[in-house]
């Protein structure tokens, strides 16, 4: 299970001027995340801003994920959507390309009994049969929890390897453990909180902020690593504060981060997909306070 253990990026969508995919920028933020040493990426998840995207859009993406990334890090990529048959067109895709895994949230919008979310998943997981499965667990915007008799239900395919687990209580790792086994895969998905998902037993972290300052996070996991845990929990303070400041930005947060890279990295990435927010005017003395913030942070490392 090594190549899920780390620091593994959600990796964000990148715009051309007009709105459409940027093969340049995807092919950008890969190969920058790969000279960052982070253990993978997570692609066309929330941070890609998937449920915005068509299908044609979302296997370009991956395609040019895995032209500078494939046999070089782990690749999860996300292919759900809200009916089974494009997911299962994405995970057949994906699995096409080699991806380590594919990963998928449950349907959204329509109240489903736990048994349709089991074989939607279950179906999704056929479609890429030779393909690892994690379950993305994010309540608070899918509108469902991962319940203990659903995950019990799913660990009978045995394609699941585990859980993105995006939902605030920390407790939520354990008990997931707990039922998955020793070789469960729990990656810890608040990033506010990365170094008590670790310490609850999480063995990596998918994050929606870690591409935009990669070096806090991998020195979170290396300090948890030595047994440092005050001096993470400084580190993890940091990250914290930076992400309050992202926050209060009128603009969407993945906007503000785009903006960040561009000024600390030369990344060119474009903006967000409407509705999503654009950065306004007011938000740029903002986003240079916040990418000061993040280099300040990673000298002191």
């Amino acid at each position: 299970m090594n190549k899920y253990q780390g620091i593994i990026p959600a990796f964000y969508a990148c715009y051309d001027e007009k709105g459409n995919v940027s093969a340049e920028g995807v092919k950008k933020l890969a190969k920058h995340l790969l000279d960052k040493g982070v253990q993978g990426v997570y692609v066309n998840g929330s941070s890609g801003e998937c449920i915005y995207q068509s299908v044609e859009e979302r296997k370009l993406i991956l395609e040019h994920v895995m032209e500078v990334l494939k046999g070089k890090m782990t690749v999860i990529a996300h292919v759900a959507c809200n009916n089974t048959k494009d997911s299962c067109e994405l995970a057949a895709h994906a699995e096409s390309l080699g991806v380590d895994a594919i990963a998928a949230i449950p349907p959204i919008y329509f109240h489903l009994p736990e048994h349709a979310i089991a074989k939607y998943w279950n179906d999704i997981s056929a479609a890429a049969p030779n393909t690892d499965f994690i379950i993305y667990n994010i309540p608070q915007l899918a509108g469902v929890t991962l319940t203990m008799p659903l995950f019990k239900e799913m660990l009978k395919n045995p394609r699941v390897k585990g859980v993105k687990n995006s939902s605030m209580p920390v407790q939520d790792i354990q008990m997931f453990k707990d039922a998955g086994g020793e070789d469960c895969v729990v990656f810890n998905g608040p990033d506010e909180q990365l170094v008590s998902g670790l310490a609850m037993g999480a063995t990596g972290g998918i994050g929606g902020t870690y591409a935009v300052m990669p070096e806090v996070y991998l020195a979170i996991r290396r300090l948890v690593d030595e047994g440092k845990i005050e001096a993470a929990a400084k580190v993890q303070y940091e990250a914290d504060r930076i992400i309050y400041a992202m926050c209060e930005c009128k603009g969407n947060l993945y906007a503000v981060m785009k903006g960040i890279l561009k000024i600390n990295e030369g990344l060119e990435l474009g903006s967000v997909r409407a509705p999503l927010a654009q950065i306004e005017e007011g938000d740029k003395d903002q986003i240079n306070n916040c990418a000061q913030m993040i280099r300040e942070v990673i000298k002191s490392l």
